[in-house]
């Protein structure tokens, strides 16, 4: 018989390396930012800031100005993200990227996720009626099961 030993545990070394969060501009998605920037800084982890573009092909076929105004959208929360960075610069060190995936939320952030080999997704609880009925993207991406997922409300 084999003596087995556990593995050393090394402190700082087995948390998340990438920390993808979703953000729309809502405030619960600006809460779970926050919440996804603490734990990146306290992980020494990537913070990869992940805006879902919607695709909206109906809207467009009727002239409507959509990329035009995801791209706004866009814009302003780096503008945003940014300038919450700038200042916490000195106090509060944090990696982080910006990042646009096209698509509806859920499927956007099970591709964002794949894509920067995310260990955590953290994203902000959806404050829609429907979401009661259909379930949430935080709800689906749990039942995902391929990610440690917070939900912060």
């Amino acid at each position: 018989m084999t003596e087995q030993h556990s593995p050393q545990f090394e402190r700082g070394t087995d948390g998340p390396k990438v920390i993808v969060v979703g953000v729309d501009g809502s405030d619960s998605s600006l809460r779970a930012a926050a919440y996804a920037g603490g734990l990146a800084r306290r992980q020494h982890a990537l913070l990869a800031v992940v805006y879902v573009q919607p695709v909206l092909a109906a809207g467009a076929a009727l002239g409507a100005p959509v990329a035009g105004t995801t791209d706004e959208i866009a814009e302003d929360l780096v503008a945003q993200i940014r300038d919450a960075a700038e200042r916490l610069k000195g106090i509060f060190e944090v990696r982080w990227e910006f990042h646009t995936f096209p698509g509806d939320p859920y499927n956007g952030l099970m591709q964002a996720a794949d894509e920067l080999k995310a260990d955590a997704v953290v994203v902000g609880a959806s404050q829609q009626a429907g979401h009661r009925i259909v379930g949430s993207v935080a709800v689906r991406l749990v039942k995902a099961g391929r990610w440690p997922v917070t939900v912060v409300p």
